[in-house]
């Protein structure tokens, strides 16, 4: 059977192969038996396998969308002590936003969406916390995410993971748009948690969050009162530790497509993947220098997974009308997220190559020409 293929240039869900897609059809089958716990163990160990060692980290899967693992996370690990977010995006506003419905003591490090962060004045702030003369709580934790999708920055979680060694503080890193896509190693990176969805680079399909966690860590979190049910971390990891269940129902073949999607990722490699990813940015990139369209953020701290595009000051422009031009021919773009600039954003994660982005860059100069406008030099 032939499946329409949309080339989905939002970031996430993603497009996915047919193989993927397929591997959900499969008998009906009761998620409490010993082979579906097989999946899930494969699903679990591999996951982890990705970023660390089976000895040190482990993966607690959750039905959900990438939110519930950050959550999970936010609402379970962090006891008496200061979490620090770094907010520089739409979704570090949210774990600030989910800090404050758990009345975590929490301190938000506003800083710029499109410059990288200023590391000087991010340790000041550890510092003023966590001196010797400071006599409240100190940072325990600290919380950042890896790609910002609201204008495709990426922040240097490596050097961020050398401050929080330093100070002795745990590090919480959403990767949701990274994980799979851009190497990592939480052991080098210093990384305490991490989380990422199903339906982003991994190339699987929507409905899996999963936090991979260093195993000391997680078991010191054991005493902490719950602050909710579903979410609960270490009450996750334990009741799936002994007998590769989930404590609630998972969605049985979202777990058949993802285990698929790490079979193709294995495949492949993430450093292949990165490398694909690139290559199709590098086509945009050099596609929108031909139409004259500014890109928002540097390529010095773009991700290459997603570009934020400064919408064009051109006479009947308007964003919609542009997305349904592309929609209609087999494209699928995303508005932008930052509230002091008209951007749209592209992404290039998922099962797309370089070819993919010549033909949306052919159908964009098409739509544009269509406005009478010349981009000749």
């Amino acid at each position: 059977m032939d499946i329409k293929r949309n080339i989905l240039l939002n970031p996430g869900p993603a497009t996915t192969t047919d193989t993927v897609k397929f591997s959900q059809v499969v008998p009906d089958i009761c998620p409490r038996e010993k082979e579906f716990g097989d999946v899930m163990e494969f699903v679990s160990k591999e996951l982890t396998n990705f970023v660390g060692s089976n000895d040190t980290y482990t993966t607690i899967l959750f039905g959900g969308s990438g939110t519930a693992a950050v959550e999970a996370i936010i609402s379970s690990v962090v006891d008496d002590g200061k979490v620090l977010i770094i907010n520089n995006g739409a979704y570090g506003k949210r774990i600030c936003e989910m800090a404050d419905i758990y009345n975590l003591n929490y301190i938000e490090f506003e800083c710029s969406p499109i410059e990288e962060i200023n590391l000087d004045e991010l340790e000041d702030i550890i510092k003023m916390h966590n001196s010797d003369d400071n006599s409240g709580v100190g940072i325990s934790h600290l919380a950042v995410i890896h790609h910002e999708t609201t204008t495709g920055i990426l922040n240097d979680i490596g050097l961020i993971g050398e401050l929080c060694k330093k100070y002795n503080i745990d590090m919480i890193v959403d990767a949701m748009s990274s994980f799979a896509g851009i190497p990592i190693n939480m052991d080098e990176m210093n990384i305490t948690y991490l989380a990422s969805s199903s339906n982003k680079c991994i190339q699987g399909m929507a409905g899996i969050s999963f936090v991979i966690a260093n195993k000391e860590a997680l078991i010191k979190t054991k005493n902490i009162k719950p602050r909710n049910l579903y979410l609960n971390l270490y009450k996750q990891y334990i009741y799936f530790k002994d007998n590769y269940q989930m404590r609630f129902t998972p969605p049985v073949q979202v777990l058949y497509g993802l285990r698929q999607a790490i079979i193709e990722a294995k495949e492949e490699t993430i450093n292949a993947r990165y490398e694909r990813y690139k290559e199709c940015c590098k086509v945009l990139w050099t596609g929108l220098d031909k139409l004259k369209l500014r890109k928002l953020v540097s390529e010095k701290a773009s991700s290459m997974l997603l570009t934020s595009i400064i919408e064009p000051q051109i006479c009947r422009y308007n964003f919609n009308e542009m997305h349904d031009f592309l929609y209609n021919r087999g494209f699928t773009i995303y508005p932008g997220k930052i509230a002091s600039k008209n951007t749209f954003r592209i992404a290039n994660i998922g099962q797309i190559y370089p070819e993919n982005m010549l033909k949306f860059i052919e159908l964009l100069e098409e739509y544009f020409t269509q406005l009478q406008v010349s981009y000749e030099e």
